[in-house]
């Protein structure tokens, strides 16, 4: 269930990467390699690559996970929303130049700002529901009608039953809000979810998986995903084993919290 999360830092890299040109790359691909059997997932955070003029890093760090673990999806979190026609080629970079399985979106602006990226077969289209930031409560909460459920569950069933014909579709809902993940997952059945918000955030384990959870299916359904307390569990030479002796622990929590429920 654990999706390891790339939000590289320049300031909080380990001193012998800082100013390096290739330092972000190295970064997260030494904790890529050391992580690799402890996840379902990568998520690179497009922002912390773009702000260094790094976008070449980000391809090489993406190309990295393709050849050497292929098997594990990497998902772009851009959290792209725009007209149809420039989410066309939001769509071409998140699948065609980065080469990502997948990609966040926002669906402020409806499904025609989501349909594009949807014409890539076999691409997994992640669109923001319930987000873990406390200013996502402005909006998302606001009641829609005819139902006068609040907004990110309007999301959620729209996503699950009209926008998901192709079945690339999954939702972003944040494990700061557990309460709020079930209302999801009983709107979207099986639909996968991506979840941010443990470790730095401050998301408890427990009640995530509890929340998220497939019925009668342990440990499915779930990609949740801890991004700075795995990559800045040390500042030292050893930040990719200090990396991977914390993404070993959220595994197992979350594989207790699997089967606790």
């Amino acid at each position: 269930m654990l999706c390891v999360g790339f939000d590289p830092d320049p300031k909080r890299l380990p001193q012998a990467l800082q100013g390096k040109p290739d330092g972000i790359f190295e970064f997260c691909r030494e904790i890529a390699d050391a992580t690799a059997d402890l996840v379902c997932s990568f998520k690179p955070q497009f922002a912390y690559f773009a702000s260094q003029r790094a976008e070449a890093q980000l391809e090489k760090l993406i190309g990295h996970l393709k050849t050497h673990h292929p098997k594990i999806p990497v998902i772009l979190d851009a959290k792209r929303g725009d007209i149809g026609s420039t989410a066309e080629h939001y769509a071409l970079e998140a699948f065609e130049r980065y080469g990502a399985d997948a990609v966040t979106v926002n669906p402020y602006m409806g499904f025609d700002s989501v349909e594009p990226y949807l014409k890539h077969t076999g691409k997994g289209v992640i669109v923001l529901c319930r987000t873990s930031n406390p200013g996502g409560s402005d909006l998302q909460f606001l009641n829609i009608a005819p139902k006068g459920e609040p907004l990110y569950l309007h999301v959620a069933r729209l996503a699950a039953e009209k926008w998901n014909a192709s079945g690339q579709i999954s939702l972003v809902v944040g494990a700061t809000f557990p309460e709020e993940i079930a209302k999801v997952r009983a709107v979207t059945g099986e639909m996968p979810l991506l979840i941010p918000g443990i470790g730095a955030q401050g998301g408890d384990i427990e009640a995530t998986v509890k929340a998220g959870g497939i019925p009668n299916q342990p440990g499915a359904g779930m990609m949740i995903n801890s991004s700075r307390a795995i990559l800045y569990a040390s500042s030292g030479a050893d930040f990719a084993q200090a990396a991977r002796k914390v993404a070993q622990d959220t595994r197992d929590a979350l594989r207790a919290a699997s089967i606790a429920r």
